[in-house]
């Protein structure tokens, strides 16, 4: 039985049709995962149920920066978190770190959201981890700092303009307590220890603070152990099967 020009022209159209369809199904498919945050697909298109988190550049809060500076914006990452804590494809969150510091409040809301995620949590600081950078490395439950790394602790610093009056002062001295207690709580370090480092004079030239390689973070408790993205992702797997074992006894 041969077939008419409408039956071939048919044919492909249907054909046409049923191609057009599935590219727009495999887009929706991807745009789920990454909408819904659930099992993420990364460069390589291959499903992972760890879900990558980065901060970069400055931590910008209420004020935005610049558009010229590389930022992490606040506003951005929460619902991000509160997705992982969400979502039952989410096993554990890896956050890598490599930040200047930033706006306080929102470097401590972030903190505060990884250090209660009830998912295993990993942190990782490479190149840089300083200021605010420091809570949100400590916030994970383990750490990891690369050798060549360094995180900077020093006093909130004051910019722009202000009331020079005593409860100017208090304010900013309660907000530093604030930044201490939360490294103190999530991290191995002792109280004094922090604040001698962050009030040392002879560390930073014309500034207040101290300087620490991944090595020095370390040895004081701040960070859990120096490593690399291998160790990071090795430990966080290693979480993410304890705590399911312990789930199902």
């Amino acid at each position: 039985m041969f077939e008419t020009k409408n039956d071939i022209e048919a044919e492909k159209d249907e054909k046409d049709e049923k191609e057009e369809k599935e590219k727009i199904d495999e887009k929706s498919e991807v745009k789920h995962s990454i909408d819904d945050f659930g099992v993420i697909n990364n460069a390589f298109n291959f499903p992972s149920s760890i879900q990558y988190l980065t901060i970069i550049g400055s931590v910008e809060g209420h004020t935005v920066l610049p558009p010229q500076n590389k930022t992490t914006k606040y506003e951005n990452i929460i619902p991000q978190l509160v997705a992982v804590e969400e979502n039952k494809n989410i096993k554990g969150l890896l956050t890598i770190l490599n930040t200047v510091g930033g706006d306080v409040e929102a470097g401590l809301a972030i903190a505060e959201l990884i250090s209660t995620l009830s998912k295993p949590t990993v942190s990782l600081v490479l190149g840089g981890g300083h200021s605010i950078g420091i809570p949100l490395a400590t916030a994970s439950d383990y750490s990891f700092v690369a050798e060549s790394a360094t995180m900077t602790l020093h006093p909130i610093r004051m910019a722009g303009l202000i009331i020079g009056a005593e409860q100017t002062y208090e304010y900013f001295r309660k907000m530093q307590e604030r930044i201490i207690d939360f490294i103190v709580r999530t991290s191995h370090s002792e109280r004094e220890i922090v604040t001698r480092l962050m009030n040392a004079t002879d560390d930073m030239p014309n500034d207040v603070g101290t300087i620490l390689y991944g090595k020095d973070a370390v040895e004081i408790g701040l960070m859990d152990e120096v490593g690399g993205l291998n160790m990071a992702l090795a430990k966080l797997k290693s979480m993410i099967d304890e705590k399911e074992k312990e789930q199902k006894k």
